[in-house]
């Protein structure tokens, strides 16, 4: 007979110092020197905590009582902070926030990458730091988030809720009332769906049983105050199709882009999906600055499912930021390597020679195609299909030896057939944009060898969370 394992009871540890912030947006304390990672704590608190588990090298533990609190703490403004999952450093002031996104970095180069590498540049913080957000994807559940952490069981009207997903409870929601992070009129259109669809009775989604009418709301918008809303529903409905969205699009003239998507799948990707554009264009159209004066503003077609930098304010200052590293002089062969849209081709495109693209995801491709028409770009050339596939030596032969390469990854960082791919075609320069300083000090170790680093500029694209986006120059070294 297999005995379970008997259940530890907690710990309990008084008069803990809160000393950093760390990665996932968790503080860290060393009581006793113990690695404990504590959420919702702000550097400089003194608290109890609760340790609730144990691994090999750390644990995880929670706030009990505080014994005194932080001088970096402020209140956060959100009514919805530390149960929806985002925003985990709201608590905190932002001049601390930008100063541990720093320190993120220069630990990640230390302790990964372990190469020789400037001084960091100080960080490029946001002015706007509430909403910034140009896209919020919102999820209907018939089991939302009470107070006391469970729904009722017998009123199913009060267990509907529209909002996000708990961390870690694909059933559950919290009902979200007011979110900071994407402009007006986002709030009052979300509780617009909200409020028609209880007073019709519309059944909401139920994950577990895989039924219901009302599935997601997907809310985008542009820096014009144009928005985007894409509704997603499991099945045809005539109240959806024929009074919620006449209703929805005379409320909010600011809707200019209203499509109908039907998901009968059990699962929540709606990219192969058919999109039924209901008023306007299945599009929004951003403009962003010219990296240099005296040139039209870029122009791109954002559609339903295109991926674009999700925070457009602060895009342009990473963008001009990893122009102004890359000195082009205007003979440039340029690959972008993650071009997405080709955003980044694009905005370098008038000022080198050629820009290669490639990407993975087909869609986008296609979309960086349309976008470099809009903006009468003639010298870019897209590419979809596996990066470590593509990017070989034949592509090499058939498009040319690049002088400069830019790379911008996913957060999992480069294949290492790509960096081998790099490390073979030496080109001058590389400059490498990342949002995880964690994968891209791995993949600078890889490539120390034949680069040395010249720069480090990292920027906050996301104001209260714990991510950070970060920039480095790379040249050949001499051989």
């Amino acid at each position: 007979m297999v005995r379970s394992k008997a259940k530890r009871e907690p710990e309990y540890i008084e008069n803990v110092e809160i000393i950093d912030a760390g990665s996932e947006g968790m503080s860290v304390a060393k009581p006793e020197g113990r690695v404990v990672f504590i959420p919702f704590g702000v550097p400089g608190d003194v608290v109890d905590i609760e340790v609730y588990k144990r691994k090999k090298n750390f644990f995880e533990g929670k706030i009990l009582n505080f014994k005194k609190m932080s001088d970096k703490r402020v209140e956060p403004v959100c009514q919805h902070f530390g149960l929806c999952g985002g925003c985990k450093w709201q608590q905190m002031d932002y001049r601390w926030q930008t100063y541990y996104k720093q320190k993120q970095v220069k630990d990640n180069f230390d302790r990964i990458g372990k190469i020789e590498y400037p001084e960091i540049r100080p960080i490029l913080g946001c002015e706007k730091q509430f909403f910034y957000r140009n896209k919020l994807e919102y999820t209907f559940s018939n089991r939302k988030w009470l107070t006391d952490g469970a729904p009722g069981s017998h009123d199913e009207e009060a267990c509907k809720g529209l909002g996000f997903h708990l961390p870690q409870l694909f059933d559950r929601v919290v009902d979200i009332e007011r979110c900071h992070l994407q402009a007006d009129p986002s709030n009052d259109i979300r509780l617009f769906v909200r409020r028609f669809t209880l007073e019709r009775h519309l059944p909401y989604y139920n994950f577990r049983a895989h039924e219901g009418l009302l599935r997601n709301l997907v809310v985008r918008c542009n820096s014009k105050g144009e928005f985007m809303v894409i509704l997603v529903i499991s099945e045809e409905n005539e109240v959806v199709r024929h009074e919620l969205i006449p209703a929805l699009e005379m409320a909010f003239p600011q809707i200019v882009s209203l499509l109908l998507v039907i998901n009968p799948k059990l699962n929540d990707i709606i990219n192969d999906l058919p999109f039924e554009c209901l008023k306007g264009e299945p599009f929004l159209t951003e403009t962003m600055a010219s990296p240099r004066p005296g040139f039209d503003d870029l122009k791109f077609r954002i559609g339903p499912v295109s991926f674009f930098q999700t925070n457009v304010y602060q895009a342009e200052r990473l963008y001009r930021a990893t122009f102004d590293l890359a000195d082009v002089k205007g003979d440039e062969l340029m690959y972008d390597l993650y071009t997405g849209t080709g955003t980044i081709a694009q905005y370098f495109s008038r000022f080198v020679k050629k820009v290669v693209g490639i990407e993975y995801v087909e869609a986008a491709i296609e979309d960086a195609k349309v976008n470099a028409e809009i903006n009468g770009i003639t010298n870019c050339k897209f590419y979809a299909g596996d990066m470590a596939k593509v990017f070989t030596d034949d592509f090499i032969e058939t498009n040319g030896q690049p002088d400069l390469i830019v790379t911008d990854p996913p957060r999992a960082g480069m294949a290492e057939k790509v960096v081998e791919q790099l490390l073979k075609i030496r080109a001058k320069k590389i400059v490498y944009v990342s949002c995880n300083p964690a994968t891209q000090a791995r993949d600078l170790q890889l490539l120390d060898s034949a680069y040395k680093v010249l720069a480090v500029q990292p920027v906050d694209m996301f104001p209260h969370t714990q991510h950070v986006e970060n920039i480095t120059l790379l040249e050949l070294k001499a051989s």
